[in-house]
């Protein structure tokens, strides 16, 4: 369930049972599958750690690991970290879990999407035998299951639900639409006001990066947020939507569970997902604790199987809708995708491109003119560093004479 106070739920134990030790040894770990979320719940700890000498730092990817290792270095009290850039930490003298009391393992489905497995039971060999183990996650399939089984001895489990369902403050709608004039569809609702700010999720990067950019040719305030942008520039797209300077912010999955915004309004599943627990956790963004918030998915035809499979796990029909006055036979304008064969096609280029400049500009350093007769002029090519010491030295003789 989203929005239920989950973060709450394992910090403020940790913040207990925590503030009358000493300082300056780590002793939890939170282990987080997105650079967002790792933000977010920092932000949270910091908020219920204000009144108190507890620290916390958090360790991701995409920006300098000096203050991480700063921070490590000092012993903060929590650590919130991603399973990349936390190893890259521990490879240093420096970085030790020797003392984590507490190992929280957050989104640990998403976790298992992303591939990070691996480096998780890694982290568990660095971390001491003796400590609690929190796990939390939003599905349970099975090899989540068989870690939980792996890692957790005698576990208390506490399910919030039998059955993950989107939240009850959201109103759900299927928009049927070609493929090719989702965009088009997209415009239309915003142009009419039936959204003022959207968060808007996309199947792949690339098609994010080409529906924010066709929206702001359009006129409409957007940015992007995928795994391919950096830490910088996903913060700047994050914080510049939650204060109302983007009015579309497109994302993929990758931060459909690291994202968290009051009172958002619209979530557009701009692509259908093609796992019902992504669709809940995408349209989970709004309607967050007791919130009410609407949540569009556009169908393709080739998506109504995907639809099934979601209507069959949320155990209902979602109404369908369409636009009065939109032209759902309009000749789309301008492509959104291209095709992955373009795309390589068009870098190869590029580089031969860059490759051919690179050599044209070496071959002519390298070689002067040349006569007739294949042998290099007298002098050509030779650099100045050659001749004028040889100038200096006869300057000198002659003033010596």
């Amino acid at each position: 369930m989203t929005g239920s106070g989950k973060t709450a739920a394992f910090v403020l134990p940790i913040l207990h049972h925590l503030i009358g030790k000493p300082r300056g040894k780590t002793r939890a770990l939170v282990v987080t599958p997105t650079r967002e979320l790792a933000a977010q719940i920092l932000t949270a700890l910091d908020s219920m750690a204000v009144h108190t000498p507890i620290t916390a730092a958090a360790i991701y990817g995409g920006v300098g690991m000096a203050p991480q290792e700063h921070a490590m270095r000092a012993g903060v009290d929590v650590l919130v970290a991603t399973p990349g850039r936390l190893l890259d930490h521990l490879s240093a003298p420096y970085a030790t879990l020797k003392n984590i009391e507490f190992l929280v393992l957050d989104e640990a489905d998403r976790m298992l999407d992303m591939g990070f497995l691996p480096d998780i039971k890694r982290i568990l060999k660095l971390v001491p035998a003796k400590r609690q183990t929190l796990l939390f996650s939003a599905t349970m399939p099975p090899p989540i299951a068989a870690l939980t089984r792996e890692m957790l001895h005698n576990p208390l489990m506490i399910d919030l639900g039998r059955r993950s369902l989107p939240a009850v403050g959201i109103t759900q709608a299927v928009y049927p639409v070609k493929q090719d004039l989702k965009k088009d569809l997209l415009l239309a609702l915003l142009e009419r006001g039936e959204m003022t700010q959207a968060l808007v999720f996309t199947r792949t990067k690339h098609r994010a990066n080409r529906l924010a950019e066709q929206l702001v040719r359009k006129g409409i305030k957007a940015e992007r947020i995928h795994g391919n942008r950096s830490q910088a520039q996903r913060t700047a797209a994050l914080a510049g939507f939650k204060n109302g300077h983007y009015k579309v912010l497109v994302a993929t999955d990758i931060a459909a569970r690291g994202i968290d915004i009051e009172a958002l309004g619209h979530v557009v599943n701009f692509d259908v997902p093609q796992a019902p627990d992504d669709y809940i956790h995408r349209v989970g963004r709004t309607a967050r604790a007791g919130e009410v918030g609407d949540a569009f998915t556009f169908v393709a035809p080739d998506e109504q199987d995907d639809l099934r499979a979601i209507e069959k796990a949320i155990g209902k029909r979602l109404p369908q809708i369409t636009i009065p006055d939109f032209d759902y036979n309009a000749r789309p304008e301008g492509r959104l995708e291209i095709p992955i064969g373009e795309r390589i096609a068009a870098i190869r280029g590029r580089k031969a491109e860059e490759r051919a400049r690179s050599k044209a500009k070496s071959n002519g350093q390298g070689h002067g003119p040349r006569r007739q007769d294949g042998r290099q002029s007298q002098g050509a090519g030779r650099s100045d560093s050659r001749t004028e010491p040889r100038t200096g030295r006869s300057r000198q003789r002659r003033r010596g004479r």
